[in-house]
């Protein structure tokens, strides 16, 4: 007899966990009752549930922290919100910290049912997808990242860096993996018990950065009407992993500085500090060494971040990756998406590996997913890959031409960098000509942000041309 699937409830008010338990107990799930949010997370990390239902106002601690907390230690749980009848800001909110669905009250229990299946049904397929993962990546960073002599060294510096206390500095271009080795450096610890926290430095609204890295105290502010704490206290005792560090404010940059010298923070409206036990991992796409000269990034920031640092390289400079990376997409996205495509084409590979990847791995494997969803034979074709890469845009030179020159004396070091700022330099040039100039679409088109691409054409002077019709930013 197949095990029942476990739904965790978590309500104040008893009537309303009656009632919910009854309901589930019909359809033949199993019920955990918690009557505050301290109570359904000890719940939840004694006997991990399939599925979380969350009133949002408890007592102690309310449903929306409950929600963070628990899928800091639990992230492949779903969660379910209850709110409200018309509270839209707070279901908003919900699904921004990673909630699956949000029901208004008074709940209408069939469309509670449907959606608590349907969360089972999206994790168990996740759940597939990830022992797929695991079992084509043995759990080895070579797997996850290519078998390529570059790849080894960053998994050498990981192994050197892991077991020591030293905060680490990861820069490389978007998409070459800087969470993932992040994340293999928090496993490879004593921390790797304790939560692995990332946040997204570029991704958060600038007047709301501070309060999400150190929290804040109630009433510290307009709107501020509960006690949340930030990512550092949520990181406790684990790692926290702070991506595109270079946009950080000055004034963040400051208080940054001083919680990693006194290894104290002060949240908003505090009079106490509280103590921390977490490491920093920080990443960047840029050149720091840029944004220090032009006065925009801390140095002494930067040597404190930069206790060890990896360097990741792009994709086109390790190419001996892109056949076993674009296979085991393939694989993973046949079993995800559903489709019964059981390889890729020699051809279609030599395309890929002639590519010059401007998004790198995250762009390889948006290619491949797309040309798994769109193959109309048994393995992917390459048409399949040609109509994804566009015609030409972003191809890499072929192999031999003398794009380059090599200045007497240079190392293989320099040469390899400045070829790369070569293939860069003539992969935008290329798009801006196609997208007639407009930084937004090229942008959307080589696979990276906005501002990314604003900071490499102000470093390789690009500069749009008079005759060029005005230019449309899209909102960005």
């Amino acid at each position: 007899m197949t095990e029942p699937y476990r739904v965790l409830v978590a309500d104040d008010t008893p009537a309303n966990r009656r009632l919910l338990a009854a309901v589930f107990k019909t359809e033949g799930f199993e019920v955990t009752l918690a009557e505050d949010g301290r109570q359904a997370l000890a719940a939840a990390l004694a006997a991990p549930p399939h599925v979380a239902v969350l009133d949002v106002n408890m007592p102690n601690m309310d449903g929306l922290e409950t929600l963070e907390k628990l899928k800091a230690q639990l992230p492949i749980v779903p969660v379910i919100m209850l709110t409200a009848h018309g509270d839209i800001p707070t279901a908003v909110e919900a699904i921004r910290r990673g909630a699956y669905d949000f029901l208004t009250r008074p709940i209408n229990n069939d469309k509670l049912v449907v959606t608590v299946r349907r969360a089972i049904e999206r994790q168990e397929l996740m759940g597939e997808v990830q022992t797929l993962r695991q079992r084509l990546t043995d759990s080895s960073l070579a797997r996850l990242m290519g078998p390529s002599a570059h790849v080894r060294r960053v998994i050498q510096q990981v192994e050197q860096v892991a077991t020591s206390l030293l905060t680490v500095l990861i820069q490389g271009e978007t998409g070459t993996g800087k969470e993932l080795v992040a994340r293999a450096i928090h496993q490879s610890s004593e921390r790797r018990a304790k939560p692995f926290i990332a946040i997204d430095c570029g991704a958060i609204p600038e007047n709301l950065l501070e309060s999400e890295l150190f929290g804040y105290e109630k009433g510290a502010f307009s709107g501020a009407d509960r006690r949340k704490e930030g990512h550092f206290q949520i990181a406790g005792g684990g790692t926290l992993f702070l991506d595109e560090i270079g946009n950080l404010t000055p004034a963040t940059q400051a208080k940054l500085l001083r919680v990693l010298q006194e290894r104290i923070v002060y949240p908003l409206g505090a009079t106490k500090p509280v103590p921390l036990d977490v490491r920093v991992i920080a990443a960047t796409n840029e050149s720091l060494d840029d944004t220090i000269a032009a006065g925009k990034f801390r140095q002494d920031l930067y040597f404190r971040l930069a206790e060890f640092g990896i360097r990741l390289p792009p994709l086109r400079e390790r190419r001996d990756d892109i056949r076993p990376l674009a296979m085991r997409f393939q694989e993973e996205a046949a079993v995800e998406l559903r489709r019964s495509v059981a390889g890729i084409d020699d051809a279609a590979i030599a395309l890929m590996e002639q590519h010059a990847w401007p998004g790198n791995v995250r762009e390889l494997r948006n290619v491949i997913r797309q040309a798994v969803l769109q193959a109309e034979s048994p393995t992917i074709q390459p048409a399949d890959v040609e109509r994804l890469l566009g015609k030409g845009a972003a191809r890499a030179a072929p192999m031999g031409m003398a794009t380059v020159p090599v200045p007497a004396g240079a190392s293989l070091k320099d040469i390899a960098e400045a070829a790369a700022d070569a293939a860069e330099k003539q992969a935008i040039l290329e798009t801006l000509r196609i997208t007639k100039g407009n930084k937004s679409q090229a942008a959307r088109q080589l696979k990276v942000d906005f501002k990314t691409l604003h900071a490499k054409m102000k470093r390789f002077g690009i500069q749009r041309g008079t005759t060029e019709p005005p230019e449309e930013e899209d909102g960005e």
